[in-house]
């Protein structure tokens, strides 16, 4: 600024021989301190060592740099009209004219670079963004201007921090966090740069990269944040900034700087510190403790220093002061010399004394100038410069920031602003990559965006678009319907012709009707062939051989008719095919109709002479056809004349074809041309049906019963049929129609001729056809029963190991010995390879053990099927439900190569299968016709419980419907809302989470998602789900599988370390010992789930620990066992190990390890398969002894030999006994036993997995269901603490739910209550709405009564009706009593006194009423106030009527002799004010007797008040009180009209009429006001009214009086009253 004002001084043309002077203070950038430097500088002179004595004031000023500091100084110094010129401050605000009207800058407004920024952000597509703003008014208005500008291209802004240098470090690190917890990519900070620079120091502190950061001029080019530690996080910043200059002149200024030239010199001394980094010291300078090294020499010079400070050629901020310094100049230019710089110059025009700072302010609005750099300068009518910005890249360039102009943005020659870049020379942050930030990804074409609740719009979900609506573009807001004749396509981006469809000739069902039509032409065709040429015999004769022909040919063309129903509709075929179909039908019914007359009159013509049937020749016959066919033939013209078939397009059958098909045109013609084909066959069976009694060897009446029968059956079943079909299965309905009726027609009436002439020739015979019948006698059929010996054979075996007993009776099992089948794929070339199975399962193969021990164990007791012996044969599954159908197939099938005795050994009597449900429901459902009863011992899926799939299906473990109860009671009992579940995919798996899913949705769980698992899939299947898991944020997880499945899940988990969830167990694999050990333990600890309740059986351990391969070599599944156990392999003398290593095999001396498998002292489903086997025995024992175990056994009562597989099931099912463990046994009506499951919780105990019980869940007595847990005591993944699982957290108080759109129930944001609502309850579904009374408090959590308003004494508008209400009472008191004080004066007189008392009294109560409106309303004032105000107002125009009256007729009485003004006397004056009185006292006793005005709370005009009006009770009743009032108040007006012209000296009907206008002209007025007026001011205009037209009467007809009478009483005299009055007359 120093520099620039000298140039000026030196410059001969600008100011020639005026010199300008500078005074510059320092702002400390705070406002409070820019105003004090300006009040300092407008002011006037302080002590500043000027040498003159009175400097000149300032005529300008210079500020400011920041905006909040210019707003503070311009809106001070506004009123002052000293200009202000800034260089930087470029607040939109500061271009309001009213407030800052001697404001200019040299900056473009921050409206242009909020324009520049948005179209920047436009142009690379960032929808989704985050801003920075100053806490400031520099800060706020941008961002203002910014969001305005961004939100008419849809961009959101995500979040707004705000800043300002004097923050604390907790609100800049609150900043820090809210951009670190956001997913934007690109942050505009609009801030200053002392402002943003803390904040920029924190960002690279804690490394936060990877944004895009657009800049504001404020900080994109300054030089202290322009450094490669901020570039870390700041490097390529894009933004905008004023155009730079280069000013080379002006270096040798700036390195000349010295305080050594000038040591008085403010700011230099710090300059040189900043700049040398030495103090400069004085001689006799006071240095104080000061180091040394801090001093300097006095040798130092700028000359060599490489500083930015003085690099002058990319000068921006600079440029900008000297365009201010130079406008000014330029105004002062012209306000002196009175013309432009650069003209001759002759002489000032004006005193530098007398410039005033306003005249500089509007020479400033008027410069326009070119300077030195080619710029024109000039200001709009705002004080803005033109718009123009470098648009600047942050890029690192040898190791320096450099500020890369890649850009601008300017006004083209329309006024309109374009913004250019050098895209490809930018760096951005992700480097030449343009970086991306949206919300939600652009919606892919087929889909559309569908709004996010409660998020900004650029959120959303992209959703398909609906069938038959598409979208063809990305980003679709909205799907497009398609064309009607279109539907859409699967991937919704285009729409496709919809496939036409008709009843076509190519296809089966066209095929099919042609063929079966041509058919029944073709019989018809023969048949006439074949009655022509056997038209002499009898048989023919007898039929009617005529109208036998006409009927075939009739029937020929209804055959055919049906071909005119194939193929694309058209206008032809449509009319031909509905009235060749009537019109054929009609001839066909007709010739039958012949027929049966001609039946009936032959046959009842009985009586000798009767002449009857002669009346019925063929002529008459023919008439009969004839006429009955033209009726049809009519009815048809008329249809098509009328309302013709068209064909037409139908949508309604499907979204995607379009059914060509012809519409009747009228409906109601086409029924009436069936009706009337109806009429016909109703009358053709009435007919035949009085003939059913005639000769049997030919009687015709009965063949056209039956034919008419089928006819009136197929089109009775047509009509629904045909409504109700759609497409062209209506054109296939009514063809069968037509095809099944002529058939019907064509058989019953000529097959037994056809067959009579063709195969019993015999019978066609005159005497046959005359002759009677002989009777039928009844003959007895045998029948003969086919007896074949058949002898069974098997294609196969399958060659299955097995374990097997002989005995009297036996009982098959299988089990899961083996945990997988290795699947082998068929060539279907050669006999499939045997099923291998692997993965032994030691668990498994202890149940088939139980099942040994069992039987052995029934077997000796003597008790129990005494003398009989249970026999065994036991399967392995391999786990898979093809193979269990193998074993029970080959259980059922009977005898294979097992090595027995006997030469037929005993059928299987029950079998106790399986451990999976898949593989029970595949045998239950596969032996359930053979009645062979299945008892599992761990299936336990709730489908199982199905009677009518599964009637034979028993078993001893709990179904999982219990099981899903108990796991859905465990969620509900710790809170959790949000859950995974996983499931095996088989019958097991699905139905189990079904049930589950059933119940948990009772207590409004979401299941977050359903993992799906097999033993048999892929790993490519289980890491997907691994990776569902891992992605989710669910902390709790039931996994509904079976054990084998779950396994290889399991070991993924733990191998990918995926730990923190809290696992639920099904009863499958809760105890399963495979995954029991420390190492599964690290993911699944805490594991809590439910298992059915164990039993100790301590006879069970010597049976297991004596198993041993060396004592049954052949025993199957027995040295798997050993080698899994003891861990070598058995081999027996003779045997070949082959290569086998020696080591792994056994010598025959090993002894038994510790083992779980001996472990007989918590059994769950060892214990089922335990009770399974005493089951069977018990319903065998009862079967063969017909009575329980333990009475007394005579004999048995059925041999073994009898026992069928349906007694042992109906003996099953009533089987109840207590076994030994003193456990009742029984099944219910499904085959269940009763529910009790006991909890297990995984604890780690001494460094093993222990399942500790820790509660149960069983039925009370009442039969409802209990869980009961130690809470305490379990041990959670989390330790000791309730794991949480919820979507969305408990809305606080004060908040309601609302449903997040495409989410499950459980996720919902929390939205406050609406006004009027409340939530006082954490979680509150919906808000409570307040009492009528009430109204929400500010936290929504509470109803506070509502404000009570009504109209008091105590507010103005109370105080202020309340006084003119006094003040109109008081004039009328004191006009009675001078009324009274000067009766006898010729002008009360004249004014009838009488009426005048009167009128006076009535406005003395008129003026008193309006005090009952004030106040709280009541009963009684409610009714006073209206009531009162009807009657004081009708007494008052009562008054006014009587008293226009006898003026009228007073003044009207014009001749001598005319007594017209006697009528009118004081008696009759009286009659008229009490009558008008009165009938308006009548309406309002009727107001008052049947709708009386009431005190009512009014809620309609504002939420948070009630508002106490008096409602009105009957608004006809007070509108009846106003109108009465006002015909009153009209019929005044009317008559005082009528003497409008009498003498002008005291015309009283002058002063009534005008009193009347203003009283109507009011309470017109009055109604629109009242109606709108909202609460109290309804009181307040009806106050109104009655004050003012009170007012208006009172002033219109006493105050002229008055004035006589007080103020002018010399007129007060008889002969001025009167002397117009009788030149008048």
């Amino acid at each position: 600024m120093i520099f620039f004002i000298e140039e000026i001084n030196k410059d001969p043309v600008l100011l020639p021989n005026i010199s300008l002077g500078y005074r510059i203070l320092n702002s400390c950038a705070s406002p409070i301190t820019s105003l004090r430097a300006a009040l300092t500088l407008a002011s006037g002179l302080i002590d500043i060592g000027s040498s003159s004595p009175c400097p000149p004031a300032i005529s300008a000023l210079i500020a400011e740099a920041e905006s909040s500091q210019s707003i503070t100084v311009a809106g001070t110094l506004g009123p002052f009209h000293l200009p202000i010129v800034s260089y930087f401050s470029s607040c939109a605000c500061l271009s309001d004219r009213v407030k800052y009207p001697t404001f200019f800058r040299t900056i473009p407004s921050d409206y242009f670079q909020a324009k520049a920024l948005a179209a920047l952000v436009k142009r690379f597509g960032w929808q989704w963004i985050g801003v920075i703003q100053s806490d400031n008014d520099y800060g706020r208005n941008g961002i203002l201007a910014f969001t305005e500008e961004v939100k008419k291209f849809g961009v959101c802004i995500a979040f707004v921090g705000k800043i300002l240098r004097t923050y604390t470090m907790d609100k800049i690190l609150d900043v820090v966090e809210m951009i670190k917890q956001s997913t934007v990519k690109v942050i505009l900070a609009f801030v200053q740069e002392s402002d943003f620079y803390p904040l920029m120091t924190e960002i690279v502190k804690q490394n936060i990269t990877g944004i895009q950061w657009i800049a504001s001029e404020s900080w994109i080019t300054a030089p202290r944040p322009s450094t490669p530690e901020i570039y870390q996080s700041f490097g390529g910043t894009v933004g905008f900034v004023v155009k730079s200059m280069t000013i080379l002149h002006l270096k040798p200024f700036l390195t000349s700087i010295n305080p050594y030239e000038n040591p008085g010199g403010a700011f230099v001394r710090d300059f040189w510190e900043t700049v040398v980094g030495c103090r400069p010291v004085f001689p006799g300078e006071d240095t104080g403790t000061e180091s040394i090294n801090n001093k300097c020499t006095g040798n130092e010079t700028l000359l060599d220093f490489q500083h930015m400070f003085f690099n002058v050629t990319d000068l921006r901020v600079g440029y900008n002061v000297y365009k201010a310094v130079y406008a000014i100049a330029h105004a002062l230019h012209q306000l002196v010399f009175c013309q432009p710089v650069g003209e001759k110059t002759l002489r000032p025009c004006l005193n530098i004394s007398e410039i005033q700072p306003k005249q500089v302010t509007d020479h400033l609005k008027r410069v326009n100038f070119r300077n030195k750099f080619g710029e024109n300068v000039f200001f709009d009518k705002n004080g803005n410069p033109p718009a123009y910005y470098d648009m600047i890249n942050w890029q690192l360039i040898e190791g320096q920031v450099q500020h890369v102009t890649l850009g601008h943005f300017a006004s083209d020659a329309n006024g309109t602003y374009q913004l250019n870049v050098q895209e490809d020379d930018i760096i951005w942050r992700t480097g030449k990559t343009v970086p991306t930030s949206l919300c939600s990804n652009i919606c892919p074409i087929g889909t559309r965006k569908a709004q996010i609740k409660g998020k900004p719009t650029c959120c959303f979900d992209c959703i398909p678009c609906a069938n038959g609506t598409i979208a063809n573009l990305t980003g679709a807001a909205e799907c497009t319907p398609c064309p009607q004749e279109y539907w859409s396509n699967d991937r919704k981006d285009e729409c496709i012709p919809k496939f036409i469809e008709f009843l076509t000739y190519q296809e089966p069902m066209g095929i099919a009707i042609t063929v079966v039509s041509l058919l029944g032409a073709s019989l018809s065709l023969a048949t006439g062939i074949g009655f022509i040429r056997y038209i002499e015999t009898p048989v023919i004769k007898a039929s009617n051989s005529e109208l036998s022909c006409f009927l075939l040919f009739s029937l020929f063309l209804c055959f055919l008719c049906p071909l005119t129903f194939i193929g694309r509709p058209t206008v032809w075929t449509c009319m031909l095919r509905h009235t060749t179909f009537g019109v054929t039908f009609a001839l066909c019914i007709s010739c039958v109709l012949g027929k049966t007359i001609v039946v009936v009159t032959a046959f009842k013509a009985t009586c000798p002479g009767n002449n009857t049937a002669t009346k019925f020749g063929p002529a008459q016959q023919r008439i009969i056809v004839c006429s009955c066919t033209v009726v049809q033939i009519v009815i048809c013209i008329l249809w098509l004349k009328v309302n013709p078939p068209f064909p037409d397009m139908v949508f309604r059958y499907s979204n995607k074809k379009i059914v060509l098909e012809c519409n009747p045109g009228s409906e109601a013609a086409f029924y009436i041309v069936l009706g009337y084909i109806g009429l016909l066959a109703i009358v053709c069976l009435a007919l035949a049906f009085l003939a059913r009694k005639l000769p049997d060897n030919f009687n015709e009446a009965q063949f056209i019963t039956f034919s008419m029968l089928i006819f009136c059956a197929v089109w009775i079943t047509f009509i629904p049929a045909y409504i109700s079909s759609p497409g062209k299965f209506t054109v296939a309905v009514e063809t069968f129609a037509i095809l099944s009726s002529a058939f019907g027609l064509f058989i019953s009436i000529f097959a037994p001729k056809t067959y009579i002439i063709l195969i019993k020739p015999e019978q066609n015979t005159k005497r046959h056809v005359m002759g009677k019948c002989p009777r039928l006698g009844s003959c007895a059929s045998s029948s003969v029963q086919l007896l074949t010996a058949c002898g069974c054979e098997l294609f196969g075996r399958f060659n299955m190991p097995s374990l097997f007993k002989q005995g009297d009776i036996m009982i098959g099992g299988i089990y899961p010995v083996f945990n997988n089948e290795i699947i082998s794929i068929s060539t279907f070339e050669r006999e499939p390879p045997k099923v291998k199975c692997a993965e032994f399962d030691l668990r498994a193969f202890r149940w088939t053990q139980v099942m040994i021990f069992t039987i052995d164990e029934i077997n000796k007791d003597p008790a129990l099927l005494p003398n009989i012996s249970l026999g065994y044969r036991i399967f392995d599954s391999c786990a898979s439900p093809t193979n269990a159908l193998r074993a029970a197939f080959t259980l059922v099938s009977g005898q294979e190569d097992i090595g027995s005795s006997s030469p037929c050994p005993p059928a299987i009597s029950a079998i106790i299968a399986e451990a999976e449900s898949s593989q029970s429901i595949a045998v239950a459902g596969t032996l359930a016709p053979f009645q062979l009863p299945i008892v599992s011992y761990f299936s336990t899926c709730a489908c199982l419980s199905d009677r009518v799939k599964y009637p034979t299906f028993f078993r001893t473990a709990p179904s999982d419907y219990f099981q899903a109860k108990a796991l859905a009671e465990l969620v509900k009992r710790f809170g959790w809302q949000w859950i995974g579940v996983i499931q095996s995919d088989n019958d097991y798996g699905r139905n189990g989470i079904l049930a589950f899913t059933e119940e948990v949705k009772k207590f409004g769980v979401c299941i977050a998602f359903v993992g799906t698992v097999l033993r048999t899939y892929t790993m490519d299947k289980i890491l997907n789900v691994v990776e569902m898991i891992r992605q989710s944020t669910i902390k709790v997880i039931l996994a509904f599988v079976p054990e084998g499945d779950f396994y290889p899940l399991m070991t993924e988990i733990v191998k990918q370390n995926i730990t923190g969830i809290q696992w639920l167990a099904s009863e499958s694999w809760i105890t399963a010992p495979r995954p029991s050990t420390p190492e599964i333990y690290h993911a699944f600890g805490g594991t809590v789930g439910f298992v059915v309740q164990k039993m100790a059986m301590p006879n069970l351990n010597p049976f297991l620990t004596s198993i041993s391969p060396y004592k049954d070599p052949s025993a199957a599944f027995v040295r798997d066992y050993w080698e899994t156990v003891v861990g070598c392999r058995p081999v027996l003398p003779g045997e070949d190990t082959g290569t086998e290593a020696t080591h792994n095999i056994c010598t025959g001396n090993e002894s038994l390890p510790e083992n779980i498998f001996f472990k007989v002292s918590e059994l769950r489903v060892v214990y089922n398969v335990y009770n399974a086997v005493y089951a069977i025995a018990h319903a065998l024992h009862q079967l063969l002894f017909c009575q329980p175990v333990g009475e007394k056994t005579v004999r048995p009562c059925l041999n073994i030999s009898e026992i069928q597989p349906k007694q042992v099931t109906d003996q099953l099912q009533s089987v109840n006994f207590r076994n030994k463990f003193g456990e009742n046994v029984f099944f219910d009506k499904n085959g269940n036993p009763s529910a009790y499951y006991d909890m297990i919780n995984w604890q780690l105990i001494d460094g093993k997995v222990q399942h500790v019980t820790l509660g149960h869940f069983a039925s009370d007595a009442n039969g409802a269901y209990q869980l009961n847990i130690q809470e305490e005591d379990i041990i959670w993944r989390m330790g000791k603490t309730v794991p949480t699982s919820l979507c969305s957290n408990v809305c606080p108080m004060g908040t309601r739910k609302a449903q997040i759109k495409g989410k499950p129930t459980c996720c919902f944001d929390c939205i406050p209550c609406a006004d009027g609502t409340i939530a006082n309850l954490t979680g509150a579904a919906e808000c409570t709405p307040c009492p009528p009374e009430y109204w929400s408090n500010g936290r929504k959590d509470k109803c506070v009564p509502k404000m009570i308003e009504f109209l008091t004494y105590h507010e103005p508008m109370g105080i202020a009706i309340t006084v003119v209400s006094l003040l109109g009472a008081f004039l009328s008191l004191a006009t009675v009593i001078s009324f009274i004080r000067y009766r006898e004066t010729p002008v009360i007189k004249a004014s009838n006194s009488e009426l005048s008392c009167f009128l006076l009294f009535s406005l003395f109560l008129c003026f008193l009423c309006p005090l009952t409106f004030i106040g709280r309303p009541t009963v009684w004032t409610c009714m006073l106030r209206h009531t009162t105000f009807g009657v004081t107002f009708a007494l008052c125009i009562s008054c006014v009527l009587g008293k226009t009256i006898v003026v009228v007729t007073a003044f009207k009485a014009t001749c001598p002799g005319n007594n017209t003004a006697t009528k009118f006397g004081p008696a009759q004056q009286r009659i008229i004010v009490c009558s008008c009185t009165v009938v308006q006292i009548v309406i309002c006793i009727l107001w008052l007797k049947v709708n009386p005005p009431f005190p009512d709370m009014v809620f309609r005009y504002s939420n948070k008040k009630v508002v106490l009006e008096c409602n009105p009770g009957s608004e006809a009743a007070f509108y009846i009180v106003l109108g009465y009032i006002g015909l009153l108040a009209i019929i005044c007006l009317v008559l005082a009209f009528l003497a409008r012209k009498l003498p002008d000296n005291f015309n009283e009907a002058q002063f009534i009429t005008f009193s009347m206008l203003i009283f109507c002209a009011v309470w017109i007025t009055f109604i629109p006001a009242y109606i709108s007026s909202p609460g109290k001011f309804t009181v307040a205009v009806e106050t109104f009214a009655i004050l003012s037209s009170g007012f208006g009467l009172l002033i219109c007809i006493f105050a002229p009086k008055c004035y006589i009478i007080l103020i002018k009483p010399e007129k007060n005299t008889k002969r001025h009253v009167t002397v117009n009055f009788k030149q008048h007359t």
